[in-house]
């Protein structure tokens, strides 16, 4: 780890929500910074994918020189967080995307892009996050899904953290995590709530992460 100030978060800076997240890692207690460079990403504790255009993402990852540092960095088991498009680019299976779109390999699930419809048919709901909102005194967490994915399937070793409560897409999945990894399909950046930022944090302080 960096030192007792708090782990060093990198936020993957080539596209997306990236100044929301360095904020809320920040109020989580991380010392946070954008990562452009494999320089950059290799003196970080962690990694924080945002949400943005995953197959854009994957592009930018190699013109920059990073996908191949940040893929072995996980294979490694470097804890990461990817929200929305993070998600995407941290599954295994990939549906619906582009056939030149490359992806992390990351989690071992199957995701589907887009899963939730266009960008006027994003939302925002109440979900119960195990982890977190099922400690004393937590109430539920406001969920904002914006053009978001969902996770078809899941291997046995990854945990199902949160599901959506009601609606058409009633049951399905949006939160997981396998070992050092989470994903969310929703963008906590947005909301204040820095509930999952925290629970990232604490992951990543955590001893053998």
């Amino acid at each position: 780890m960096s030192g007792v100030e708090g782990p060093r978060i990198g936020v993957l800076a080539l596209q997306g929500d990236v100044r929301e997240h360095l904020a809320a890692l920040s109020e989580a207690g991380a010392l946070a910074e954008a990562v452009r460079r494999p320089a950059e990403l290799a003196a970080v504790d962690a990694v924080v994918i945002p949400g943005g255009e995953s197959t854009t993402m994957s592009h930018l990852l190699n013109v920059f020189d990073l996908f191949d540092p940040l893929r072995e960095r996980l294979a490694a088991g470097m804890p990461a967080y990817g929200s929305c498009a993070g998600m995407i680019m941290l599954a295994s299976t990939i549906l619906d995307t582009r056939a030149d779109a490359r992806h992390l390999d990351a989690l071992d699930i199957t995701v589907r892009r887009n899963a939730f419809g266009r960008q006027v048919e994003s939302f925002e709901t109440d979900l119960e996050f195990t982890g977190i909102t099922d400690r004393p005194g937590d109430a539920l967490m406001r969920a904002v899904f914006i053009r978001a994915p969902w996770v078809e399937s899941i291997a046995p070793e990854v945990e199902v953290l949160a599901q959506v409560p009601e609606g058409p897409a009633q049951g399905r999945i949006v939160a997981v995590r396998q070992g050092n990894v989470l994903a969310t399909s929703f963008h906590p950046e947005v909301t204040g709530d820095r509930r999952v930022h925290q629970y990232f944090v604490d992951m990543v302080r955590a001893p053998g992460a």
